[in-house]
């Protein structure tokens, strides 16, 4: 297949997918108040809090919640969709925590290639380009946080990853566990 293809067919697949996962979490079905649990948008039920492991290529990095608390932290004030009010959560910028593995936080020409897959404990997982990541091209603010409105996230944590400039929190992640730079190729 020529590069060119290729590149469309993974700028198509990904962009079903963040359709497809905006749809769902969008329009979720009924159920009655009864049958209705904690969201979780994966496909099994969310595991025990886990280190969160960072990858790209052959490096890695994991953060506990006591490790993470000691990094420098942003806060963000969000409006919450599915909480329907506005929240405030602190953590650390995601791009300072890919920095240190090799990810360069002024991306130029193949740099761009680069794209992150954010997995919850229960399988959710989503996808952000590596300039939605990174301040330097982007508006937006992509945070790894560990607290919510002065409180350690606990219910859906110990870690959620958090975007600023989203119409939908579809692509937040929580019960964060891993976090991988991948190549497009």
């Amino acid at each position: 297949m020529p590069r060119i293809a290729q590149k469309i067919a993974l700028m198509t697949a990904l962009a079903v997918s963040a359709a497809a996962a905006w749809s769902q979490a969008a329009n979720p079905p009924a159920k009655p108040m009864d049958e209705m649990a904690p969201m979780h948008h994966g496909t099994k039920p969310p595991g025990p809090a886990s280190p969160l492991k960072i990858t790209f290529g052959e490096q890695s990095a994991e953060f506990t919640p006591e490790k993470l608390a000691a990094l420098p932290h942003t806060t963000i004030t969000v409006y919450n969709g599915h909480e329907k009010a506005s929240q405030t959560f602190s953590g650390v910028p995601l791009i300072d925590l890919l920095k240190p593995l090799g990810v360069n936080d002024q991306p130029r020409g193949k740099d761009f290639r680069l794209y992150v897959e954010a997995e919850g404990s229960d399988g959710y997982f989503v996808v952000y380009s590596i300039a939605e990541v990174t301040p330097f091209i982007h508006d937006g603010t992509v945070i790894v946080a560990d607290t919510v409105d002065g409180k350690p996230i606990a219910d859906s944590g110990p870690f959620q990853l958090v975007a600023t400039g989203e119409k939908h929190p579809a692509r937040w992640v929580r019960n964060l566990v891993a976090i991988r730079v991948q190549h497009a190729e």
